[in-house]
């Protein structure tokens, strides 16, 4: 398999020159940049990334605005993109880099895989991008190229098989001539992955300057690779969501937990289990001090969180007073200064 990986560089580093799509975080190699646009791209699509990344870096364009800024504010910035943890884990790793490298972003993958929120893949885009060193980012748009190519029976999903292409690619890396561009190398698979050798077995094999040397391709096994064995069923859990709205149109919201899913953001009031008659509605305001003037059913609905689906249930209820369990606020604050997931976004935008 070594052999036919070598094959891969030259026709791949060709067609990603001619075909590389123009991205704000490739007008340069700032490491910042590449960070932040990495950590943002987990999850999400690019297209779906810009307009948050473009916001994210108009107001911190560097590690010691990152560092500096009120969570809550940070947060805020964040909103949209979903996994809050990761917006904090950034701020944690900016202030690590404030005290221990002045403010510069490390230059090499083991001390960058050290900082939180950096895993192996992140910290191998950063380095070889940035730095041009000889280290693979692996993620799953490579690892579908490299199965295909090698018509690999391991399943993707497992850690040993990332390991394995981890280290192939590595050897294969290594190899090459001075003039090696490790990142560019890096980008090419990710970008195949991401517009030619697509997911669920519908790779566009007539544009592919792979072609020739897929195995895949020549034995007729793309829709049947990657091997992806199925994740276990995510776990369900009914809940009622409130809108509460006072006389004077404020709505309320709360702090969650520090714990657990969505930990230290704002939410709509909620309780667990779906709550469908009149009077358990109304035991349920009772409990916050609160009496509903008028209750309305807006619908049922899902959220789908990385191991968890919340099936909800959703009351737009006017209320006669504000209490103090809540915050109350205007729509207007509540879009401009708290990040509230979209989970229950999705409630007030019914």
């Amino acid at each position: 398999m070594e052999e036919k990986l070598e094959e891969i560089v030259e026709p791949l580093l060709e067609w990603y020159q001619e075909n590389k799509r123009i991205l704000p975080w490739r007008e340069n190699k700032n490491p910042y940049c590449i960070w932040i646009s990495e950590i943002m791209l987990q999850q999400t699509r690019i297209e779906a990334v810009k307009r948050y990344y473009a916001r994210f870096m108009k107001e911190l364009p560097n590690i010691q605005s990152l560092a500096n800024i009120p969570e809550e504010r940070l947060l805020k910035l964040w909103e949209g993109l979903g996994y809050y943890n990761r917006a904090r884990n950034l701020q944690k790793a900016a202030k690590i880099i404030e005290q221990n490298y002045k403010g510069e972003m490390p230059n090499t993958y083991a001390e960058l895989i050290t900082l939180a929120g950096i895993g192996e893949y992140t910290a191998g885009a950063i380095a070889s991008i940035a730095y041009n060193e000889r280290i693979p980012a692996v993620d799953g748009n490579v690892l579908r190229v490299i199965s295909r190519v090698t018509a690999s029976d391991k399943d993707v999903i497992l850690p040993e098989t990332k390991k394995v292409v981890t280290e192939q690619l590595k050897t294969l890396m290594t190899k090459q001539e001075d003039n090696f561009q490790a990142g560019d190398f890096n980008e090419a698979l990710m970008e195949l992955g991401e517009l030619i050798c697509l997911p669920n077995g519908e790779p566009i094999c007539q544009e592919c300057p792979l072609q020739r040397i897929c195995i895949a391709y020549q034995k007729g096994l793309t829709q049947e690779l990657p091997i992806r064995v199925k994740k276990l069923k995510r776990k369900e859990e009914d809940r009622t969501v409130f809108l509460l709205v006072s006389q004077e149109g404020k709505i309320a919201i709360k702090k969650r937990n520090e714990k657990g899913v969505l930990s230290g953001m704002y939410e709509l009031p909620n309780s667990k289990g779906k709550v469908k008659n009149l009077k358990e509605l109304e035991e349920i305001l009772k409990k916050w001090n609160l009496k509903g003037t008028n209750i309305e059913n807006i619908g049922e609905y899902q959220h789908i969180f990385t191991h968890i689906t919340w099936k909800m249930i959703a009351y737009n209820v006017a209320v006669e007073k504000e209490n103090e369990e809540f915050t109350w606020v205007t729509k207007k604050q509540l879009e401009k200064a708290y990040a509230l997931p979209t989970a229950f976004k999705k409630v007030i935008l019914k």
